[in-house]
């Protein structure tokens, strides 16, 4: 298999896409379309209608071509997928019956070296999903040693994230950082790795893509929009591949499907009635065959809910994790 065609299967596909149910007539978002790899397993349900949303022109792009075999079935969208419901309502759509999410960076933004995301390749500094706003050469640029130690600690999950940190502030006295293998470079001289080990810059690139693209924020604001959106009996189908992504899909669907409350030694809480049904309390994860023919697979999670009757949640206006503007500015 080309690696053309690899890029078209969706990690955890069958699964996901069997999660929602897809019906005859039912009305279906892929928040994350990529190479519209779970749109196309949805669209083989007869009489299934699909919104394709991505901030990626050219992942946009790529589905013209798709969109036509449809025959007005799919419609696509250039938009990140924290604004779908905004999305749905401009196409005239009040209820979904289904939204499925594949969360974070896809293979064909990873392989394209000129995209900037992976040491693999020598290329700008860009790490951006949708192509406005700064980029990862600004933020190692501009950004304070403290904010970007936070940084790679929080969304890189790096212990050595003040040296590296450090490393990339004396560095840039010196002369811009631009290049992906400028700075894989000095990460490298600060983060020592074992044969085996993955790249001691893995992390780190890890940290800045997160930070460039607000994912976390976009994940936390998508799953409240998808909870607006779906109708009663509509369904939620999230892979996430990184612990952090999986957290808050675990957090946000266990606060939403959560029922009773108090204890027996204390007066009853009142809490709001539970928006969603787990449809599964393990994540789903590959099989060993499904691995071995895509790696990325490794580290993906499958969780789904079902909507309920009840009204949607008053969401939390504060995260906890760093903000892009506020490192920019310098706090």
């Amino acid at each position: 298999m080309s690696a053309a065609d690899q890029r078209h299967i969706p990690v955890l596909g069958p699964e996901a896409v069997a999660m929602l149910a897809p019906r005859d007539g039912g009305t279906y978002v892929d928040a994350t379309f990529g190479a519209g790899g779970y749109t196309r397993l949805i669209l083989a349900t007869p009489g299934a209608r699909v919104i394709g949303i991505d901030r990626d022109s050219t992942a946009i792009a790529g589905g013209a071509d798709l969109a036509t075999e449809a025959g007005g079935r799919l419609t696509l969208v250039e938009s990140r997928f924290s604004a779908l419901a905004d999305v749905c309502a401009a196409q005239g759509l009040t209820h979904l019956d289904g939204i499925v999410m594949d969360v974070g960076v896809s293979s064909m933004q990873l392989d394209s070296a000129a995209r900037g995301f992976s040491f693999r390749f020598d290329g700008p500094l860009d790490m951006r999903m949708g192509d406005s706003g700064p980029t990862a050469a600004d933020v190692v640029a501009q950004a304070a040693e403290r904010d970007l130690a936070d940084v790679i600690y929080i969304f890189g999950e790096e212990r050595h994230s003040r040296a590296v940190a450090r490393a990339i502030v004396a560095a840039r006295k010196e002369q811009p950082i631009t290049t992906t293998r400028e700075l894989a470079d000095i990460v490298a001289r600060v983060v020592r790795s074992k044969p085996g080990d993955i790249h001691p810059a893995t992390r780190t690139f890890q940290a800045l893509r997160i930070l460039v693209n607000e994912e976390l924020d976009e994940l936390q604001q998508a799953l409240v929009a998808a909870e607006r959106i779906l109708a009663p009996g509509g369904r939620l189908s999230v892979v996430s591949f990184h612990s952090l992504e999986d957290r808050i899909v675990k957090t946000f669907l266990a606060e939403r499907s959560k029922t009773g409350g108090g204890s027996r030694h204390l007066p009853e809480v009142a809490q709001q009635a539970p928006s969603f049904q787990l449809l599964n309390r393990k994540p789903a994860v590959a099989a060993a065959s499904e691995i071995d023919a895509n790696p990325r697979a490794r580290s993906a999670k499958l969780r789904g809910a079902e909507r309920t009757t009840a009204p949607a949640h008053v969401p939390s206006s504060s995260s906890p994790w760093p903000r892009l503007a506020d490192v920019l500015r310098g706090g």
